[in-house]
């Protein structure tokens, strides 16, 4: 419905009510209009629609030319919202898409006081409907702007009435301004009749109420939002790792969920949104990661194997600098004893030689960007083998929580020989009672628990398998999709939001049933929950902002999509939408960098599945 349709519809409907009570007397039908007309108000969710009919209501009920809709500012100004002209055809503000440029009346003059001088400034800073019969006339405000304005359009603006919206607490917070009363029957401009004002009062106070109901409403949406990317931008900031993740995948969510509102056949033909499901949507896509934010910084950026808080390859490193030494005492004591020099010299360096030999290969193995093979397991525990001698206590000046997994095991008289890597009680850390998940928990959570929560054990983790996480590392991370869904069901989401928790909390399950946190098969997702599914991972490929790999072209990153397709771990059919709509080249243009860029074979894609 395009904003003259609107007016003719607001217009209309006032009409109809006047007909419908047409056998009443003038002021019961005036106060059945009130009574209707509050209720269309407090059902109208539209801000700039809302205004619209505030205006031309009053402007039906008071016979007026011309009116005008201002609302308050923080910054003391009367702003103009909706501005209506019938004799000058004009049509400002509001749905009608076309912007007001006239300056914002001021509330205060240059002194500081209220400026009492504008009949709209006045009205709003006291509270009080003024009634002015005929502007040329009046000398108790300044209507040189309207004069000039009718010198400019050969209009003649002549009666006013100008009511201030109070809220239900009194507070102004806009004036609605009526401009040259018509006489109904000869169309004559006559001044507004007195009677008329208790209507009219009546009318902006539930106008006001509505509207302040209205914009309290958008405000809290507004703070909701705002926290919400609050959120998601200190999840980005936390870690180098996800960048703008958070960012990102809700827009490219959005422009997924377009593509498949906008097809008229196929699968998702009947796939639409209404605006809180947008919103709700949107929501989703934003925290959709919120639960990052129990996951501990050292986990999430393990860039190596003995990485913790710090990385522990350098006190490894250390303990061979004092087998070296060690060496270099046992060969100068030798010498010292009387041995044979050059085979002393000869012992030493082949000692030395085969211990920087040792470390490379221990330092190599921490770093995770090599199949750790059969042999190199067993390579990495036949060095853990050697030893070393430590004559100091390691239980001095250690925290509390460390002290305490030190006393599983009796301190070892000194000095003591000890492994150069070792697996040692104090590495394991247990898992408490509320880190288990139970098998009949609310949520539906089957995720196979590692027995403990954290393993530190040297070897342990030097002889992860691909790349740098334990299992329990792993959990760690994969657990957040857990936090997330607790965090998001345990919010008071309106009813229109109810559905943010099942969008946000199912981008990591698979069409096939094998994804977390609750194993869901596509039958148990809803197209929204898919479609994240199909964003989180698109993103995550193209990334460009990741310190652990270069980001991949569009081709590479379909490429994978389509063999994670065939695995029935995306959704086929949201698949193949996301390349034939062009989703994936428009999120390209937007968030990836030039060289990103390539041609992506769409049609190889799309026969497949024929």
């Amino acid at each position: 419905m395009n904003t003259e349709q609107d007016s003719n519809h607001i217009s209309e409907g006032a009409s109809r009510d006047r007909r419908a009570n047409g056998d009443q007397s003038g002021e019961f039908a005036g106060y059945r209009r009130l009574i209707d007309l509050g209720i269309a108000l407090s059902a109208e969710h539209d801000h700039d629609r809302l205004m619209e009919r505030i205006l031309l209501e009053a402007k039906d009920f008071t016979h007026a030319d011309a009116g005008t809709l201002y609302l308050k500012t923080e910054a003391d100004t009367l702003c103009f919202q909706i501005l209506r002209n019938d004799t000058l055809d004009i049509a400002m503000g509001g749905t009608t898409g076309v912007a007001i440029d006239f300056p914002e009346v001021m509330l205060l003059d240059d002194s500081g006081e209220p400026n009492m001088h504008n009949v709209a400034s006045a009205a709003a800073n006291s509270g009080d409907t003024i009634n002015i019969a005929d502007a040329y006339t009046s000398s108790r405000y300044d209507f040189s702007g309207t004069k000039a304005f009718d010198e400019r359009s050969g209009y003649r603006s002549t009666s006013f009435l100008t009511v201030p919206l109070k809220n239900h607490e009194g507070m102004v917070i806009g004036v609605m301004q009526l401009l040259n009363a018509r006489d109904r029957k000869t169309g004559d401009v006559i001044a507004f009749d007195p009677e008329i004002e208790p209507l009219i009062d009546a009318l902006a106070s539930q106008a006001a109420v509505s509207l302040d109901n209205e914009m309290l409403l958008e405000a809290q949406k507004q703070l909701l939002d705002a926290f919400i990317e609050l959120i998601a931008g200190a999840i980005d900031a936390k870690s180098p790792y996800t960048g703008g993740h958070c960012q990102r995948v809700p827009e490219l969510t959005k422009m997924l969920a377009r593509a498949a509102c906008d097809q008229t056949d196929g699968p998702f033909k009947d796939f639409e949104l209404t605006e809180d499901e947008w919103y709700e949507l949107h929501i989703a896509g934003w925290l959709h990661d919120c639960g990052k934010v129990t996951t501990p910084e050292y986990v999430v950026d393990k860039a190596t194997k003995l990485e913790t808080i710090y990385d522990r390859i350098h006190e490894v490193r250390m303990r061979f600098e004092v087998l070296k030494r060690d060496a270099e005492i046992e060969y100068l004591r030798a010498r010292l004893d009387g041995g044979n020099h050059a085979k002393l010299k000869a012992g030493l360096d082949a000692k030395l030689a085969a211990l920087d030999d040792d470390y490379e290969f221990i330092a190599e193995c921490n770093v995770g960007g090599e199949f750790m093979a059969d042999d190199r397991i067993e390579r990495a525990r036949e060095i853990a083998n050697r030893e070393w001698t430590r004559t100091i206590s390691d239980r001095i000046g250690i925290s509390y929580d460390e002290a305490r997994r030190k006393e599983r095991e009796p301190e070892a008289k000194l000095p003591v020989a000890e492994k150069l890597l070792a697996d040692r009680a104090d590495h394991i850390i247990e898992r408490e009672t509320q880190d288990l998940i139970a098998p009949d928990n609310r949520w539906g959570f089957n995720m196979r628990v590692p027995e403990r929560k954290y393993n530190l054990g040297e070897v342990y983790n030097l002889c992860v398998g691909r790349g740098t996480l334990t299992d329990e590392d792993r959990f760690k991370i994969n657990e957040h999709m857990i936090q997330t869904i607790k965090m998001l069901e345990s919010l008071p989401f309106p009813r229109n939001l109810k559905r943010v928790p099942e969008y946000a909390g199912g981008h990591h399950e698979k069409m096939d049933g094998t994804g977390y946190p609750r194993g869901l098969s596509e039958v148990d997702m809803s197209v929204p929950a898919r479609i994240m599914a199909i964003a989180d991972i698109f993103e995550a490929l193209t990334a460009a902002d990741r310190p652990y790999k270069a980001p991949k072209k569009l081709s590479e990153s379909v490429k994978i999509m389509g063999f994670m397709e065939k695995d029935a771990h995306i959704d086929g059919e949201l698949f193949r939408l996301f390349l034939q709509s062009g989703v994936y080249k428009e999120y390209g243009k937007r968030f990836l960098k030039r060289e990103q860029i390539d041609e992506v074979d769409v049609a190889s894609y799309l026969q497949a599945a024929e």
